[in-house]
């Protein structure tokens, strides 16, 4: 395979994590906030495949796409972290609502409205043992060898 079959591989294999994401919303699985965020470098990597296949240029476009990727698996390795309990994520969708004791019951409630439904830290789905985040994580590492051997073909 050339750079740019390469490069539409890579792409489309963004495109099918996004739709397996989609999928799994649609079959009830409600995205946490991390969940969502690994989500637009795969947005990214798949408008640099267009662009590639688009104008033809390879090279600094799958560099371009190795980096979305990476932001990709970078993002996913810390949510699986979370989820491991490794590292606190985001207290607004890991972490405690604040000290209870001190609150008024105005800011608890609208501390309780604002607050998200489903948390990053709980895994909703595993398959051979590892949740969406960490399978997202090893497709997405996968995906940034493919854009790198796309940039070294160009």
């Amino acid at each position: 395979m050339d750079g740019r079959q390469l490069s539409l591989l890579a792409g489309a294999g963004s495109a099918g994590l996004l739709i397996a994401a989609l999928g799994f919303q649609a079959a009830g699985y409600a995205p946490c906030e991390l969940c969502i965020l690994q989500r637009w470098p795969h947005v990214v990597a798949i408008i640099v495949a267009v662009l590639v296949w688009w104008t033809g240029r390879v090279r600094g476009l799958a560099i371009l796409g190795m980096i979305a990727a990476g932001a990709a698996m970078g993002l996913a390795i810390y949510h699986t972290g979370v989820e491991w309990k490794l590292w606190q994520g985001p207290t607004h969708c890991s972490g405690t609502i604040g000290n209870l004791a001190t609150m008024s019951a105005q800011d608890l409630m609208e501390r309780l409205q604002s607050a998200p439904v489903v948390r990053c830290d709980e895994v909703a789905w595993r398959f051979l043992g590892l949740s969406m985040a960490a399978w997202n994580a090893v497709f997405s590492a996968g995906l940034a060898v493919v854009w790198g051997m796309a940039a070294k073909r160009a």
